[in-house]
């Protein structure tokens, strides 16, 4: 970015929450006069009090409900790839001290400092989602700076997303250095899963739940496991790998199925895995018309509330989930039940469980509630980023 030349105003009383650490201000606490209307989404700016006290530089955008994003709180910081590889160099140093391996999420939007942008790392490749203009301004420096400071050798910039549309941002993705051909090994929790950076969901891999699939495989020794939800077999792979007797996943997606069936295979757990492409609700229904069973059952759906309008609907798709998933599992089993919706709260998101196994005719209690892993911190000031809800159940009683 070049030198920034423009300041924008908050509002009276407005800049309390910025001076407290929050990195937002929303475009009803900004002086929206005719120059800050007319700025392109993504321009630098310098954020003032309106007494004309200085709060750094942000990323400014007038058309969105969050119209700017603080990058430095300095109000003289200069925003370039020196500055990116500050942030990149401070986040990976945190990631070097977690894992062994350079298999992580780097880079964690606001709660590394890089607002809008999310990088996961996969050794010597690196995968970008970015969903605010500012840093799409970035997006070079941003993949020169993997490269200069994180060792990458191919950064893959990823363009898709509600945020991005959100944004104004477009469509498509970039490949900077060699591109992957096809997809590539994830190494997490002493196996090798397959994962499509270019056509994989988001980044091609969720990091996230890393933990959560290592507890899950450590109850996995000897038991049936069904994994629904399954994406390219995270859970299901990991509990083939602790020692489950048998493990079916079940996804719509026939190409992630195919990458966990890759992944299965490579790593000598063929025989005991098997993957059907189905729609996760209507093969749960059936199985439990069919009367199966399964000692653990374990559901990570994709987010069912994407949005404040869909928390009704959703919150009964999460109760009608354990319903259905409850009732497939043996007594004394484990039901392990996530929502990756930040619109619906942890409060919330166990109500929906606890009514769910009610009408199951289920009891028991949680053995593990958690969230993401260590690669995912938390904003203190932005509840959203703890987004991740996860939970064990042993079930008792099948009435």
């Amino acid at each position: 970015m070049n030198a920034i030349a423009t300041t924008v105003f908050l509002k009276r009383g407005a800049h309390r929450r910025m001076e407290q650490g929050h990195p937002w201000a929303f475009s009803n606490e900004v002086e929206m006069d005719g120059a800050a209307k007319a700025l392109a989404p993504g321009t630098p700016v310098r954020l003032a009090r309106c007494d004309g006290g200085p709060l750094g530089v942000a990323i400014f955008n007038p058309h969105s409900l969050i119209a700017a994003r603080r990058l430095d709180p300095a109000p003289d910081a200069r925003i370039d790839r020196a500055w990116l590889g500050q942030r990149i160099a401070h986040a990976e140093a945190l990631r070097r001290r977690l894992f062994d391996l350079p298999y992580y999420r780097l880079a964690h939007a606001e709660a590394d400092a890089l607002p809008g942008v999310v990088i996961d790392r996969y050794d010597a490749t690196a995968v970008v989602r970015i969903a605010t203009a500012g840093m799409e301004r970035l997006a070079d420096d941003i993949a020169a700076a993997l490269m200069e400071r994180a060792g990458a050798r191919t950064v893959v910039l990823r363009g898709g997303g509600t945020a991005r549309r959100l944004e104004g941002l477009p469509e498509g993705d970039r490949v900077i250095g060699p591109r992957p051909q096809g997809a590539i090994d994830v190494l997490e929790n002493g196996l090798s899963y397959r994962a499509d950076p270019l056509l994989g969901q988001k980044t091609g891999w969720f990091f996230d739940q890393r933990e959560n699939r290592a507890f899950m495989a450590k109850l996995a020794d000897g038991a049936t496991v069904l994994d629904a939800y399954s994406y390219a077999g995270g859970f299901g792979l990991a509990c083939a790998h602790g020692g489950a007797a048998h493990v079916t996943m079940v996804d719509r997606s026939e190409p992630a199925l195919a990458l966990a069936a890759e992944a299965a295979a490579a790593g000598g757990l063929a025989g005991r895995v098997t993957v059907a492409a189905d729609d996760a609700f209507a093969d749960l229904a059936r199985r439990r018309d069919r009367g199966e069973s399964f000692d653990i059952v374990i559901c990570d759906p994709p987010a069912f509330v994407r949005s404040r309008k869909q928390l009704g609907a959703g919150s009964r798709a999460y109760r009608k989930l354990a319903r259905l998933a409850g009732r497939l599992v043996a007594p004394g089993g484990f039901l392990a039940l996530s929502s990756c919706s930040h619109h619906i709260d942890r409060a919330a998101f166990l109500q929906q469980l606890r009514r769910g196994l009610d009408d199951a005719g289920r009891a028991g209690a949680a053995i593990r509630e958690a969230g993401a892993g260590p690669d995912h911190p938390v904003h203190p000031h932005l509840p959203e980023s703890a987004y991740l809800k996860f939970v064990c159940f042993r079930l008792d009683r099948a009435e």
